[in-house]
């Protein structure tokens, strides 16, 4: 399966730079896209069997996902019904969830069972007091959580992301699951996310990854909530002269920005994936997380070569989207320009945001 290069797409103006610092803007994006989306909980790898859960670190939205000794995958707001503390911080094989607060105590079905020193006040209902259902799917070994109980199915939400995904030669239950690397960014995660959909800068900044990738003949795919491209094997990854051996089943890279936040890169060589989300920590600020997994052709030296190259791409990138933050935050220039053909992916996502934020090209704040 492949794609046609996009080069037809026409350039257009940016929204407002005031989009990436007013705090408006993220509590609106807090309302119509972080509260209503599917976004990647973490794996079932970290749950430890029938009666056990773990603290999700989802975004803005805090989710617990537990695993009944029924077998029933659910999730909540990992939110005290009491004061709103959070609950569950770990993951524990447990058959209980208890806030570190005033120890209400809620079964892994949600259900308040136990809130000290209760029975004092005659108006208690503990049945309208248990732990808020959240909706939760997986793909494969992947948890996704969506703060909507009445969200349409995850399957429905992915669209074709998984055929796509298959079709340039990865197989998700092949992978094991090696470590989680957690980042932080001082940048809008919007320009954290806009630089992450464009290669256009690859070669200017990015000399090791351009070593792996061959990103001239690089291939953008702008299909519905996904942007995704695909960039064949570099040869020089193929005769021993770039930062990783780029020989194995994977004869091409693929990265997929699932909206609104979900990263999907996959190097050619080995199969391997990093997978993860992206979240607004403030008006200028962000952070998100990688899941790296692995096929068992993968040894210990190749990983760690491309953990080498990765962090080495992702320092890169840090010193680039906190340049344009300072820079777009200035308030002395209006807004950018997004090109055509190289940059399309960029236009599919700021399309997508006018669209679920319902705000015009012009717009400058909600009013």
């Amino acid at each position: 399966m492949s794609a046609a290069p996009v080069t037809q797409v026409p350039g257009r103006r940016t929204p407002p730079w005031s989009w990436y610092t007013d705090p408006a803007i993220l509590r609106r994006e807090h309302e119509r896209i972080f509260r209503r989306a599917w976004q990647y909980a973490g794996h079932l790898g970290e749950l430890q069997g029938p009666g056990s859960y773990f603290a999700s670190e989802t975004g803005p939205v805090p989710v617990v996902v537990t695993l009944d000794n029924d077998g029933v995958l659910r999730g909540f707001l990992n939110v005290c019904r009491h004061r709103g503390a959070i609950v569950a911080t770990d993951a524990r094989r447990r058959s209980t969830l208890q806030c570190p607060y005033h120890a209400w105590t809620y079964g892994l079905d949600g259900c308040l069972r136990a809130a000290p020193r209760s029975g004092e006040d005659p108006a208690f209902d503990a049945d309208g007091l248990g732990l808020v259902p959240v909706s939760v799917g997986t793909w494969g070994p992947f948890v996704f959580a969506n703060p909507d109980p009445a969200a349409a199915p995850l399957a429905e939400a992915l669209g074709d992301l998984p055929e796509v995904v298959a079709a340039h030669g990865l197989d998700i239950e092949a992978l094991r699951c090696d470590r989680r690397v957690r980042y932080e960014i001082r940048a809008n995660w919007k320009i954290a996310l806009e630089n992450y959909l464009e290669c256009y800068h690859c070669q200017v900044n990015h000399p090791g990854l351009v070593e792996v990738i061959d990103e001239r003949r690089l291939v953008l795919d702008p299909y519905g909530r996904r942007g995704s491209m695909y960039a064949p094997v570099h040869p020089k990854s193929l005769d021993g002269r770039g930062p990783i051996d780029a020989h194995g089943s994977l004869v091409e890279g693929q990265n997929h920005l699932w909206f609104p936040t979900l990263k999907f890169n996959v190097l050619p060589g080995h199969p391997n994936l990093s997978i993860g989300p992206l979240w607004p920590t403030g008006p200028e600020t962000c952070a998100g997380y990688l899941d790296y997994w692995f096929g068992e052709s993968a040894d210990a030296e190749w990983i760690e070569e491309l953990f080498v190259l990765d962090n080495q791409v992702g320092q890169e990138d840090t010193a680039l989207v906190e340049a344009v933050q300072r820079g777009s935050s200035t308030g002395l220039v209006d807004r950018g320009w997004a090109l055509g053909g190289v940059e399309a992916l960029i236009v599919q996502f700021q399309d997508y945001l006018r669209e679920e934020l319902e705000l015009d090209q012009d717009a400058d704040a909600p009013g």
